[in-house]
């Protein structure tokens, strides 16, 4: 086939060393990927020969990716339907793949944490370089998760000597008084994302241990009034169900030496009605702070099922529409 100038015909050969199944999938479903993002192109695999033949600018980023995906599977981040996604995603905002998918935040009995998305890896960037960070997005986006692999990061490399995890308690339907139990039984529902976070990347061994000598604290909101952290590593999850006057109270319990994540979605507030989010006011009065950085995560950060990504995106259709229709909606529900 002869190329006109504005096509082009490119055969890219995959080294011997890289197993094809590893670049195209089992069941060539990642070239499938590739084959939907760029319908204007044709892509032929034959032995270790990939051959693209199609708009120049398209067959140049598909090469680029082949070459991003090549480095990927050498640094061992392993490939799926989704990370190819991604990965065009970001090529066609000019931003290298790798750079971003194969830093490692933490590994632990043969698991590594790294950021998955470009806002990820913006977050945890934000994270290294301010004292106080917001992370605020919907449900699946890692704003927990990845908080939570920088913690331990920063007590295993001694950057701190202890991590703290609070959440506000505040009733999701339920109530905590018909909960059984003692009041340390019927908070640890609501901080159980925070272990389970945990006990991904700590021996689970130790973490009884560590809760012991304080190196690892979880507790709820109310128990943070009145102290002083210093020298810790402290992360307020679900913070949209927070008031603004616990808000405050929580970031001025910043001590010397700390860092401080706040993670929340503005989108799922449990408080009573008439409360004021404090997730949602601090932007405006922390906004031209040095040292405070907010990061937005969206949709096309969840790394759940992607599924989830496109009910994120239905409900937030539907609250647009919903205020649309009547002003008093969007201050019902802030």
């Amino acid at each position: 086939m002869t190329a006109s100038p504005s096509t082009s015909h490119l055969v890219v050969v995959v080294p011997t060393a890289t197993p094809m199944v590893s670049v195209i999938g089992t069941r060539d479903e990642l070239i499938r990927v590739v084959e939907k993002s760029f319908p204007d192109c044709v892509i032929l695999v034959r032995g270790n020969e990939i051959t693209l033949d199609g708009p120049k600018p398209s067959v140049h980023l598909i090469e680029t990716l082949i070459s991003e995906m090549l480095v990927m599977l050498r640094t061992g981040a392993s490939l799926t339907p989704e990370s190819v996604e991604r990965s065009i995603s970001m090529l066609r905002s000019d931003v290298r793949p790798a750079d971003v998918l194969t830093s490692s935040i933490l590994s632990n009995r043969g698991k590594t944490i790294r950021a998955k998305t470009l806002n990820q890896k913006r977050y945890v960037d934000a994270i290294d370089e301010n004292t106080v960070v917001f992370g605020i997005g919907p449900a699946g986006t890692g704003k927990t998760y990845l908080a939570v692999a920088k913690a331990v990061q920063a007590l295993q490399s001694k950057q701190v000597s202890r991590i703290i995890l609070t959440r506000p308690a505040v009733e999701a339907g339920e109530r905590l008084g018909f909960l059984p139990g003692t009041l340390s039984e019927k908070i640890d529902p609501y901080l159980r994302p925070l272990y389970d976070a945990l006990h991904d990347m700590i021996d689970p061994d130790s973490i009884p241990r560590l809760m012991t000598s304080g190196v690892i604290e979880v507790a709820p909101l109310a128990y943070m009034r009145g102290r002083t952290l210093n020298d810790a590593f402290i992360i307020l999850d679900e913070a949209q169900n927070t008031s603004a006057e616990q808000m405050k109270m929580f970031l001025t319990r910043l001590g010397f030496g700390s860092t401080m994540v706040i993670t929340g979605d503005v989108t799922q507030i449990d408080l009573p009605s008439g409360t004021a989010s404090g997730l949602r006011v601090v932007r405006d009065i922390l906004d031209d702070i040095d040292d405070v950085a907010f990061c937005e995560l969206t949709s096309t950060d969840v790394v759940r099922h992607k599924l989830v990504g496109q009910i994120v995106d239905a409900y937030g259709r539907y609250e647009e529409k919903r205020a649309a229709q009547d002003p008093k909606f969007e201050r019902r529900n802030s």
